[in-house]
């Protein structure tokens, strides 16, 4: 079970808080995305503008960390807490922007084993330094080989070639947005290369998830909330299911 940029259905996404909440729910993983800051830093931001995420219209490629430190990543969740009596005190440092480098820092010295699965968001003016500053933070912790606790998935065709080149032991993730996308990347797409489809893809085409399974495809499974959309990915025996309620879903499997 891995939980989609923490535990996001309760708490404000991306941040340490909902990270930490989920793997106290007792998520196998985390699910985050990444973006590259101006002055170099990987940093989990899902949105290239920070407008839904930190009430400013700036962009975080244009943006140094230092700028990004002083914003407030959190209280878009939860406008009206400061007026709630009975609202948990909240640590301002959770709402602070979260580097990929903290964030992996939190995973290694976590008292039980946890995987990472990250996105690089394309298209980005940076183009390949994503993947290239990723590569070399995981070498810093020794993920950058086999038996990485880390894999890593993008959209881009280009992106999980590049990180194949660059680290040809990593596991990586081809995400699949449109069902009638995948018959133009399976020629394309290397045999280990683990699929990642949305679940509306294979709720309202079945036929992509046979497909799959008949090719043999470890199946990786975004972004999975209810029951009903829970028994298509144990139907079809996916790997792993990314959802926003890691408390939920994994509450679900133990029935």
């Amino acid at each position: 079970m891995v939980a989609h940029r923490g535990s996001s259905h309760d708490t404000a996404e991306h941040t340490l808080g909902a990270y930490v909440k989920a793997l106290d729910e007792g998520a196998d993983a985390l699910e985050c995305d990444v973006r590259l800051t101006a002055d170099g830093h990987l940093v989990c931001v899902h949105d290239r503008d920070l407008r839904r995420t930190a009430s400013t219209t700036g962009l975080v490629s244009t943006m140094n960390l230092a700028e990004l430190d002083e914003l407030d990543f959190a209280s878009w969740k939860s406008p009206w807490s400061d007026l709630d009596d009975e609202a948990p005190d909240r640590d301002p440092a959770d709402g602070k922007v979260l580097t990929l480098r903290k964030l992996l820092e939190m995973v290694a010295d976590y008292d039980r084993h946890v995987e990472l699965a990250i996105e690089t968001k394309h298209p980005t003016r940076y183009g390949g330094l994503v993947e290239r500053r990723l590569v070399e933070t995981l070498g810093d912790f020794g993920w950058d080989r086999a038996g990485s606790p880390a894999r890593v998935m993008s959209f881009s065709l280009n992106a999980v070639s590049r990180v194949r080149r660059l680290a040809p032991g990593l596991e990586v993730v081809m995400l699949v947005d449109k069902a009638h996308h995948w018959p133009v990347l399976r020629p394309v797409v290397d045999d280990d290369w683990i699929i990642g489809p949305g679940i509306k893809e294979l709720r309202e085409h079945p036929g992509l998830g046979r497909h799959l399974v008949r090719a043999g495809r470890e199946i990786h499974v975004w972004t999975v909330n209810t029951a009903a959309d829970l028994e298509i990915c144990l139907d079809l025996g996916v790997t792993a299911v990314i959802s926003d309620r890691p408390a939920h879903i994994l509450e679900l499997l133990d029935r």
